[in-house]
């Protein structure tokens, strides 16, 4: 990362004073000569004699600050472009897991279960679909849409299994009544749904952990520079210029005080942002393992499989069971008899073992994660040292703000509190940046979100209500907090869902998941509200 800034080039800037450009840089007796100016008339540079008008003092005033905030841009580039890559990649292979379990499905399930799957082949493109909008950030509910994936396969798988009875919808609702105690799938459904829980909130929770981190980097870059920074960036880079020495770099402490000051509001970001980056890097321990994401996002078939095997070999004995509970079924008169039944097939799958490639991937993204903690704290230090200050060595020749000679005063701690004595910058430290300050918020959020992911928990877009020192009241829960919800659908109401089919690259799948996302839900605090408001008003059993 380096600065934009550099020397001031002569016959450019310094073309409207009295004389050449080499008699303004050869030092002020000369400068004395050419300038009837005392420099009174300055308002940033110190009063001596000068080849600078008022006029050139406040377009150089204004030439500072944009040159350091288009440096402050150019500087976050590098790490924006670090984010958003490791996101794409991250997100690119937790996708690409998803579509090859998919594909594994669609390629072996028809040939091992034959019409038992082909007919109910839209309940997994469903159950595929639904998975890739929890990934991608849809506020479903994870567990409950499992539940209602097992309920609407055993309704159909039921009535395949039995085409010589008249199964009603009542006489469903009675079989899926009895389904839990009778566990017709086995433990395949609650094996998928304590893996899948845990690692599908890993993987996204992650993912949308570098969408954040960029964010914030993009959106704090952009922030505007205060008149007094642009007064202090003025005298620090120019007013050597407009004294004749423009050979005289800043001083090292001269200039980081003055960067301390600039960037104080910035600099606050750095506990929050360290947090956040800490828990990015803790929660990829949850990648690895049998329940970790890299196993059992792409081994969702695995389950599947196993639970259509334990349906058929617990048919016999869930029929008796059902009816038992539920009673005789009417025989269908159109229907096959018993002794026309389908000879079932099994399919024995191993499961899912780690390619190694997410390893790599996590390996990396640490250690960029760990480079990038000390980034807002770093900020003026770096500007600094890459372009603008002298070696410690020349002390005696560097630039302190009013001459060539040693900077004397201490130099600032970082953050926006420590600038209250700042020698160089006019720093209200009562008054801190909005922007900021949502920024720091966002921050702490996400970071919520991590943690709760790495217990296993979905905190939903939860606001930090816990943490009353931000910038706003909350109230409005935008989208990015409150995030976005799907609704519910009935069996017989559900419609198709648009979702990445294998054969679609990796940018299509995307789209279409975009696409079918909902409008944004309520805040998670006001449904919170309306639910108590309630239960206080129902009546109290006896």
């Amino acid at each position: 990362m380096g600065l934009a800034w550099r020397h001031l080039p002569a016959a450019v800037s310094l073309g409207g004073l009295p004389g050449t450009s080499q008699d303004c840089q050869a030092g002020p007796a000369q400068t004395r000569a050419l300038s009837s100016l005392g420099g009174e008339h300055l308002r940033i540079c110190p009063q001596g004699y000068t080849c600078c008008t008022s006029e050139m003092e406040e377009n150089l005033a204004n030439r500072s600050r944009a040159e350091l905030e288009t440096a402050l841009l150019e500087g976050s580039r590098a790490l924006q472009a670090t984010l958003a890559a490791q996101q794409r990649v991250f997100d690119d292979h937790f996708q690409r897991l998803l579509n090859d379990s998919e594909r594994v499905l669609q390629e072996a399930f028809p040939g091992a279960f034959g019409e038992l799957y082909t007919q109910s082949a839209k309940a997994f493109r469903d159950l595929y679909a639904e998975l890739r909008l929890y990934y991608g950030g849809a506020n479903l509910h994870l567990q409950e849409t499992l539940a209602e994936f097992w309920a609407r396969l055993l309704e159909r798988l039921f009535r395949q299994l039995h085409p010589q009875l008249l199964l009603p919808d009542d006489y469903l609702d009675c079989l899926g009544k009895q389904a839990e105690p009778l566990r017709p799938f086995g433990e395949a459904p609650r094996e998928l749904r304590l893996r899948a829980t845990r690692a599908f909130v890993a993987a996204r929770t992650f993912v949308q952990g570098l969408g954040v981190a960029g964010d914030v980097v993009r959106k704090v870059a952009k922030v505007p520079l205060s008149p007094e920074c642009s007064r202090a960036v003025m005298k620090l880079v120019y007013c050597a210029h407009c004294l004749g020495v423009p050979g005289a770099r800043p001083c090292p402490d001269y200039c980081r005080n003055v960067l301390k000051g600039c960037l104080a509001n910035q600099a606050d970001l750095d506990a929050e942002w360290r947090n956040l980056l800490d828990s990015m890097v803790l929660i990829t321990d949850k990648f690895w393992g049998p329940s970790g994401a890299e196993s059992v996002i792409g081994g969702v078939h695995y389950w599947l499989a196993e639970a259509i095997n334990a349906l058929q070999d617990n048919s016999d004995t869930l029929t008796t069971k059902v009816i038992q509970g539920c009673g005789n079924p009417k025989v269908n008169p159109q229907g096959p008899g018993s002794e026309e039944k389908r000879p079932r097939g099994k399919l024995a799958l191993q499961e899912r073992l780690p390619a190694g490639t997410l390893q790599k991937l996590v390996s990396e993204a640490k250690a960029q994660l760990r480079d990038a903690q000390d980034f807002w704290i770093s900020l003026p230090g770096t500007l600094c040292s890459e372009k603008l200050a002298m070696s410690s060595a020349s002390d005696e020749r560097c630039w302190n703000g009013m001459a060539k000679g040693r900077y004397l005063p201490e130099v600032m701690g970082d953050g926006l509190a420590n600038q209250i004595n700042n020698p160089e910058v006019e720093v209200d430290i009562t008054k801190p940046d909005m922007t900021i300050r949502q920024q720091i918020m966002q921050l702490k959020i996400m970071t919520n979100r991590l943690r709760g992911a790495y217990n296993g928990n979905d905190l939903d877009f939860q606001d930090a209500s816990d943490d009353g020192s931000g910038s706003g009241s909350g109230e409005g829960c935008p989208d990015e907090v409150c995030g976005r919800k799907v609704g519910r659908k009935s069996a017989s109401s559900r419609t198709p869902l648009t979702h990445a089919l294998p054969g679609l690259s990796e940018r299509e799948g995307q789209q279409t998941s975009a696409a079918a996302r909902p409008p944004p839900r309520a805040c998670p605090l006001l449904l919170l509200g309306l639910a108590l408001a309630l239960l206080a008003a129902a009546p109290r059993g006896r």
